[in-house]
């Protein structure tokens, strides 16, 4: 019997878990987080937790007859963890990649180079990259002073501000997605002029992004997505459709 993993936690996981469900197809959803398990629909079997290379080698080889990697964009360790997985275990693997959006303002790499631009200023910085990038973000010359930071609220993740130096203050912890409204809400909270994003797509709120840069006069900074190849959504079903689901 045919049997699809779906490694999620993003709009294009919770996606095609329900067109799965609608379609009869065999599919369990594996996420990292509490949070990506949220977006699945009640009728879709959800793997919670952090899984290495080896535990998601051992998940797929448990019966699985094809993968799709529906992580986001920037998650480059679990996406290479996924493809020596499926390597491993002979499993076909898919990417399905996220739409991007016009990109606007200023685009930047890495995070080296991001960090580089930013310490040549004495702006005050908003940045929605994440908790991922609050590491790298220390690097920006008074860093304490000048960046605020919107993050999930999770108490995991304020311990890793304040471990890392990150001013309470300057800590926005809400959850997404962010209309534009927020958006320059936020802009105006923390007086910045600079925009820290990632190239998220429509679906990861990047228009509405640009839109309140705009509006508030901010300068929107971009981080560019890791190159990649893959299959787009409707690619992916009718991959699943015509040569898998047999």
């Amino acid at each position: 019997m045919f049997r699809l993993l779906i490694f999620g936690g993003t709009t294009e996981g919770r996606e095609l878990a329900e067109y799965c469900a609608r379609n009869g197809i065999n599919a369990d959803v594996s996420v990292a987080t509490d949070y990506g398990a949220e977006l699945l629909p009640p009728n879709v079997n959800v793997l919670c937790g952090r899984l290495d290379a080896e535990q998601m080698k051992a998940l797929i080889a448990a019966g699985f007859s094809a993968v799709v990697d529906a992580t986001h964009p920037y998650a480059v360790e679990a996406t290479a963890n996924i493809q020596f997985a499926c390597t491993e275990t002979g499993v076909r693997y898919l990417r399905l990649l996220r739409k991007s959006s016009a990109v606007s303002g200023k685009t930047v790499h890495d995070m080296n180079e991001l960090t580089a631009l930013l310490s040549g200023t004495d702006e005050v910085i908003f940045s929605t990259l994440g908790s991922k990038s609050l590491p790298e973000l220390t690097k920006v010359k008074n860093y304490r002073e000048r960046i605020w930071v919107r993050v999930l609220p999770s108490d995991d993740v304020l311990e890793q501000c304040r471990e890392l130096g990150y001013d309470d203050a300057k800590v926005i912890m809400e959850k997404g997605p962010f209309s534009v409204a927020q958006n320059v809400e936020h802009l105006r909270k923390s007086g910045a002029v600079i925009l820290l994003t990632k190239d998220s797509g429509a679906t990861g709120g990047y228009p509405e992004k640009a839109e309140a840069a705009r509006l508030c006069g901010a300068e929107l900074v971009t981080l560019a997505r890791p190159a990649e190849q893959g299959y787009s959504f409707d690619e992916i079903i009718n991959i699943i459709e015509k040569e898998l689901k047999k």
